[in-house]
């Protein structure tokens, strides 16, 4: 019988990690907004292509018609599963430099997106949904950028 106050002994060591989303420093406070932000916007927009794709596409972007909306599907489920990965980066302290692979999947996607915008846009085809992937994805790159420097400087690798 356990005495009041006393501690139960487990048989096998307890997890050497600390607390997932304890107190930790203001640096780390911009990463992780930031990965929440990613989160955010990337699932919204991978629920509404995979739920949605046609009408998004043609009818709210001005996008041609495409015979077959499956790839888009495809890219809703990826970013869903993308944003579900910067919500645990986000919850751990020491998987800060992991947002390095989300810095490249924006920094990727406004790259393509403005050179679709600047030099592949097909006529008749509307702007706004480039302008709008560029700018964000633009955004959030600096944003993670910014996170990462400072999350360096207050936890480094090593």
């Amino acid at each position: 019988m356990l005495t009041p106050g006393a501690a139960p002994r487990f048989a096998y060591p307890t997890s050497r990690f600390g607390a997932i989303c304890g107190p930790s420093a203001p640096a780390m406070t911009v990463l992780r907004r930031a990965l929440q932000a990613f989160a955010a916007i990337w699932a919204g927009c991978g629920v509404a292509l995979l739920v949605l794709p046609g009408w998004l596409l043609t009818s709210v972007f001005n996008q041609p018609r495409y015979p077959d909306h499956t790839y888009v599907r495809v890219v809703g489920a990826a970013s869903i599963t993308l944003a579900v990965l910067a919500v645990m980066v986000s919850r751990r302290d020491d998987a800060w430099w992991w947002a390095w692979a989300f810095v490249i999947a924006t920094g990727l996607t406004a790259t393509i997106s403005l050179l679709h915008l600047l030099v592949d846009l097909p006529d008749g085809a509307g702007a706004a949904l480039w302008w709008l992937f560029a700018g964000v994805s633009v955004a959030l790159t600096a944003w993670l950028v910014v996170g990462l420097t400072r999350a360096s400087q207050d936890h480094p690798i090593g």
